[in-house]
């Protein structure tokens, strides 16, 4: 379970320091995808292989799952931690979610997701109120 946030900067190669927390659970690899709102969500290999069983059995005559799996394939990236536990980020990506040297490494359950640190400010500032609001239709009795 993937928890917190931290605050890492990305270098001028593209590379990103995991969180030191992470990088044991994360250093077989790890796959870095598209994710909704313009950040990136980051898998262990696991994780990813789960979601693609899943997609696998979904009905490919369903537009929506044709074109969120064409998305969510075709920018997915496989990578692997160096030493010093820090990942690349492609290119692609790396525009893709605004990033350019200050990021945020949220933990969101079974994944990690990395925001452009003022994007990731503006989305939370938008949805703490909703997450007030939302907490007994999402988690009913729980709370």
């Amino acid at each position: 379970m993937f928890l917190g946030t931290h605050q890492p900067r990305l270098d001028d190669k593209g590379r990103l320091f995991l969180p030191a927390k992470y990088r044991e659970e994360l250093a077989e690899g790890l796959v870095i995808t598209k994710g909704q709102e313009r950040c990136l969500y980051v898998f262990p290999v696991e994780e990813f292989q789960r979601i693609t069983e899943a997609l696998s059995t979904a009905p490919v005559t369903a537009k929506a799952v044709r074109d969120y799996s064409r998305v969510f394939f075709a920018s997915a990236s496989d990578e692997k931690p160096d030493k010093q536990g820090r990942i690349t980020i492609p290119q692609t990506l790396r525009q893709y979610a605004g990033l350019e040297r200050d990021c945020v490494v949220i933990g969101a359950n079974t994944r990690l997701e990395i925001w452009d640190a003022q994007a990731w400010d503006t989305y939370l500032s938008a949805q703490e109120q909703a997450f007030a609001d939302l907490s007994e239709e999402v988690l009913p009795g729980t709370l």
